[in-house]
């Protein structure tokens, strides 16, 4: 398809309500019109997680502004689009169906093509909208309710070589933050207690090392915390300020460990490869991006990480993911129905474990 093409992107798949205008013209580097992302962390702090009910609710109010505050930072109207694209799922179905009625309502009034993206496969097809980078190439999603490794070898031929069977790693950080009593997100929190602990101190396990293949598993090592933490209690009464210091050090050592061994064994069986792409809010950790760039670094594999605001959940990867569908002659549908679960390897057998941010695809 050989024409400029300017589609809206709409995401509410879990706890961020977004909408963004993106415009792919022939012969250019596609452009970002516009990104809202209407966060809900204030809506969910009081319960220690996402809380589905709330999140589809506020995902059903905020829809409409968020939309309207993306086109007009574009300097747009609907009938300037080519197209709307919308996450049809995985994530909770509360929030992807706010999503998709509100994409088939304006895709009806205004006659436009609607494609249903599916939103882990915005997240892999995001490299190729910040760099360019052709196929093949390996995706390692690492966030609060994803982890797994991903060949991606065109627009919509994913290969999954492994995976976590329980906790995400961001999943995994929340709820450590949670037993030491820091804030929520816990990610940004763990790693600035663990800058000023001492690596040392706990040695915390390292799962499924032993065992051959791509897969993992977090769920363990934050009861070994757990436990770690109730010794010191039981002996000393409290945990003390350098006791959290030392503990977050040594959890988000094993967490770092285990997905920087786990890439290696990704990329052997990879083959050649483009580059190593990195998405989701753990991949702003800068231990565990420094341990992924020594891993590429002895495979002679370039490393690349599209920027934080594109990691995270967005509706700039799912207009994109949109553009790329249509450039491939993938039709547009409106009788698609939302997915609480959808593999993007059909093939791959399914992952284990369902956590708090919503269903492992």
């Amino acid at each position: 398809m050989d024409r400029t093409l300017t589609l809206l992107g709409i995401e509410s798949s879990c706890d961020d309500t977004a909408a963004a205008v993106v415009r792919l013209t022939p012969g250019q580097a596609p452009e970002i019109l516009s990104s809202t992302v209407l966060g809900q962390t204030a809506l969910h702090a009081a319960f220690g997680g996402v809380v589905p009910e709330i999140a589809a609710r506020a995902h059903a109010e905020r829809l409409d502004g968020v939309v309207e505050e993306a086109l007009v930072s574009a300097g747009l109207t609907l009938d300037a689009l080519d197209g709307i694209a919308v996450t049809a799922g995985p994530g909770l179905i509360g929030g992807v169906l706010s999503g998709v009625m509100l994409a088939r309502g304006l895709a009806a009034s205004r006659g436009l093509p609607l494609m249903p993206v599916n939103h882990l496969a915005g997240h892999a097809l995001t490299p190729r909208l910040t760099d360019g980078i052709a196929f093949p190439y390996l995706m390692l999603l690492v966030s609060g309710g994803h982890c797994q490794f991903l060949l991606v070898e065109g627009v919509d031929r994913f290969r999954r070589l492994g995976g976590t069977i329980d906790d995400a790693p961001g999943e995994a950080f929340d709820k450590t933050a949670k037993l030491l009593g820091l804030p929520q997100p816990g990610g940004p929190a763990v790693e600035a207690e663990a800058l000023l602990g001492d690596p040392k101190r706990f040695t915390f396990p390292r799962p499924l090392l032993d065992r051959d293949g791509c897969d993992m598993s977090f769920s363990g090592l934050k009861t070994a915390l757990l436990r770690a933490r109730d010794t010191l209690i039981a002996a000393q009464g409290g945990i003390t300020v350098q006791d959290r210091r030392d503990l977050c050090t040594g959890f988000q050592a094993a967490v770092a460990e285990v997905l920087a061994v786990k890439t290696a064994r990704a990329l052997a069986l990879s083959g050649k490869v483009t580059a190593l792409a990195v998405a989701g809010g753990v991949a702003a950790n800068s231990a565990i991006r420094a341990m992924l760039e020594t891993v590429c670094a002895r495979s002679g594999v370039p490393f690349l990480a599209p920027p934080l605001r594109l990691c995270t959940d967005n509706a700039a990867m799912i207009a994109w993911a949109g553009i790329e569908r249509m450039r491939g002659g993938i039709p547009p549908s409106t009788d698609f129905v939302a997915r609480p679960r959808w593999p993007l390897d059909d093939t791959a057998p399914a992952q284990l474990g369902s956590g708090k941010k919503g269903a492992k695809a």
